[in-house]
């Protein structure tokens, strides 16, 4: 069964769709939007039904009242999990990596719109998302070694470093510091910093919304799919998806509209 971004009311986060984007926002604002094992799940299978979601484009997550996500709720997750055996943790730690697993396997952008406080699992989440926008006064920590834990959770140790370097990965997940945003962006965690950060992001992604959407998933699942390429077997695997970008009607249409001097109008096929 296709997933139906117009009629899906989530029981653990916003869900709003307009114009080719799906906007989750995390509503937990008194908390400062921490996760629970409830909302873990639902992100996960909203995730991972967006690759049934034909008719969204790009993805949007932000946080409700001035902070993106605090990360696991203190009382209803890290609390429980002093009290769980090992097959119990080993279930649980599986099961976050399912998130990051279906953010990257679903075939939209997803655009984060970072604010205040990014920590833990937030941070994740963001590291996650294929884009990253921030407020200047933002703060991202990936802070597992303050509550005696590694920084080896939910990917960090093989995406952060992709991301922004192993030095500055090693620094951070060894400290858990906070990551202002001039060093995000410095950095590259951030593609900008704006003072209106949900905003932007609605703006980017409704952009790559009007753009060529199969073209844009094969670009996404290319990102991924060459960190374990060698050249000449990347240069082989773009040689084929490019072929297959090639015969969507949306590459027929944008020769057409240039020929004509007009802008093109894709529409995801």
């Amino acid at each position: 069964m296709s997933f139906d971004p117009a009629t899906f009311q989530p029981a653990h986060f916003l869900w709003d769709f307009a114009d080719g984007v799906g906007t989750i926002t995390l509503n937990r604002p008194e908390r400062k939007n921490p996760l629970t094992f409830d909302s873990y799940d639902e992100l996960r299978d909203l995730f991972r039904d967006l690759r049934q979601g034909r008719g969204v484009k790009a993805v949007v997550v932000a946080g409700a009242g001035g902070n993106f996500c605090s990360g696991g709720d203190v009382h209803e997750i890290i609390g429980p999990l002093t009290r769980m055996d090992e097959d119990g943790l080993l279930q649980f730690t599986r099961m976050t990596g399912d998130l990051v697993r279906a953010m990257r396997a679903c075939p939209q952008p997803i655009v984060a719109a970072v604010e205040g406080v990014c920590a833990g699992a937030g941070a994740i989440i963001a590291m996650a998302s294929d884009i990253r926008f921030a407020t200047p006064g933002a703060k991202t920590a990936f802070l597992f070694s303050r509550v005696g834990l590694s920084g080896a959770d939910m990917g960090a140790c093989a995406i952060l470093p992709r991301l922004i370097g192993h030095g500055r990965a090693s620094e951070l997940l060894f400290t858990g510091r906070n990551m202002t945003s001039d060093e995000g962006v410095a950095w590259g965690f951030y593609n900008r910093v704006v003072d209106d950060v949900q905003a932007e992001a609605r703006r980017f992604a409704a952009d790559l919304a009007r753009g060529p959407t199969v073209a844009h998933a094969v670009t996404k699942r290319q990102l991924d799919a060459e960190w374990h390429l060698s050249i000449e077997d990347a240069l082989e695997a773009e040689a084929r998806a490019q072929a297959h970008c090639m015969q969507t009607r949306d590459f027929h249409r944008a020769y057409e509209a240039f020929a004509n001097k007009r802008t093109p109008e894709f529409q995801g096929n």
